[in-house]
């Protein structure tokens, strides 16, 4: 049995905007693992440098993996894995507000 032409066109374009939303929320995340270090490696102050490793969540991340030298962190492991709970929560958040608002 042959498709209609306008069922595959609107297949298509469903499959291109989903892997373009993917694409930018890809961009989204990396630019957020990546701002944080990024930031802290360009601010002089010695406390909004630690502050700034401290909220980001690949510093918190890697913090909350440490088993050695753990007077040297900006975070204990426990606060780290906290830090990253914090931001998956915020990430679900936001896009269950988001899947509200584009399909209610």
């Amino acid at each position: 049995m042959r498709r209609p032409v306008a069922a595959l066109a609107g297949r298509h374009i469903g499959v291109t905007a989903i892997v373009r939303d993917s694409a930018a929320a890809t961009g989204v995340v990396l630019g957020l693992l990546y701002l944080f270090p990024i930031a802290a490696l360009a601010v002089g102050d010695q406390a909004v440098k630690r502050r700034l490793e401290q909220i980001g969540p690949m510093s918190a991340g890697l913090d909350s993996q440490a088993t050695i030298d753990l007077h040297g962190l900006p975070l204990a492991p426990w606060a780290g894995l906290g830090v990253v709970a914090l931001w998956a929560a915020g990430a679900l958040a936001l896009g269950g507000a988001l899947l509200r608002l584009r399909d209610a």
